[in-house]
């Protein structure tokens, strides 16, 4: 059950675990073509948690899914660990804004979902995926079945089946978007500290200044379509980050500065 790591070959050369290299997205259509994005140029360091904002329309989701190898650019290159995608990438985790949970399947049956698609024996993961959901704080809900659940825990359902079979490289599309604002900070707080402990590479999609300041340790800054890098922004805040971390002068700087920058795209009124 040992998983190959992906960063090993990409540590050992000294190169960032994923490369983007002028990317360009073109939707072909009889009404007229449509560019979601253009010239991407950005990298990934191993173990990295990089926020991706932007206004909606922007590209952020297709950024992700070319990465993802459920779409191919048009034009330029996406590697991961020195390979160019061409499909889904070993040892990936996805988690989409919808938990897309099974009505049908208990909890634990849900976490259990790639085992079963990989063809692998189920009891040899059982134990990683019932510590998952203890991790997550859906201790002795295992039986449960979804509709029994509040959104933030069908959430947490999903986060588990995506850590399940120890991705290096975990994408995240929105993933608290429908989310309370009581319930975001909680798993905001518990995705940093799963982070923290497994040293994932994270490519984390969000409308939220706040929230893609507080988690990430970079933030590229989207223009509005076609999607290109506006800037990015080196988050430099001590780790672990408590939700006080956003009353503090320095998390207000960078906020500030985003914010701007949706201003001067007109994204945002300045009063």
């Amino acid at each position: 059950m040992e998983v190959v790591p992906l960063r090993a070959p990409a540590a050992a050369s000294g190169r960032p675990l994923v490369e983007f290299e002028n990317v360009e997205k073109v939707y072909r259509s009889k009404r007229g073509d449509v560019t979601a994005l253009h010239g991407i140029n950005t990298h990934i360091g191993d173990a990295e948690f990089l926020s991706v904002l932007g206004p909606s329309g922007c590209g952020k989701s297709t950024l992700l899914r070319c990465l993802a190898g459920l779409e191919k650019p048009t034009d330029g290159d996406i590697r991961v660990a020195g390979k160019t995608v061409s499909g889904p990438p070993d040892n990936l985790g996805v988690v989409f804004q919808r938990d897309i949970l099974l009505e049908w399947r208990t909890v634990i049956q849900n976490v259990l979902l790639p085992v079963e698609a990989q063809r692998l024996r189920v009891q040899e993961w059982r134990e990683r995926a019932m510590k998952l959901l203890d991790l997550l704080g859906l201790k002795n809900f295992e039986n449960r079945y979804p509709h029994e659940l509040s959104g933030g825990m069908r959430q947490r359902v999903s986060i588990c089946r995506a850590l399940l079979m120890n991705p290096n490289l975990l994408l995240m599309d929105e993933p608290f978007g429908a989310l309370d604002a009581m319930t975001r900070d909680e798993l905001n707080l518990e995705l940093q500290r799963v982070w923290m402990e497994d040293a994932k590479t994270v490519f984390f999609v969000t409308h939220s200044i706040a929230e893609a300041v507080f988690l990430g340790d970079r933030v590229i800054v989207m223009s509005p379509s076609p999607g290109r890098i506006l800037r990015t922004i080196k988050i430099d805040l001590p780790r672990p980050r408590d939700l006080s971390i956003r009353e503090t002068p320095e998390f207000g700087a960078y906020t500030r500065e985003i914010r701007s920058l949706f201003q001067e795209m007109g994204m945002l009124r300045a009063r």
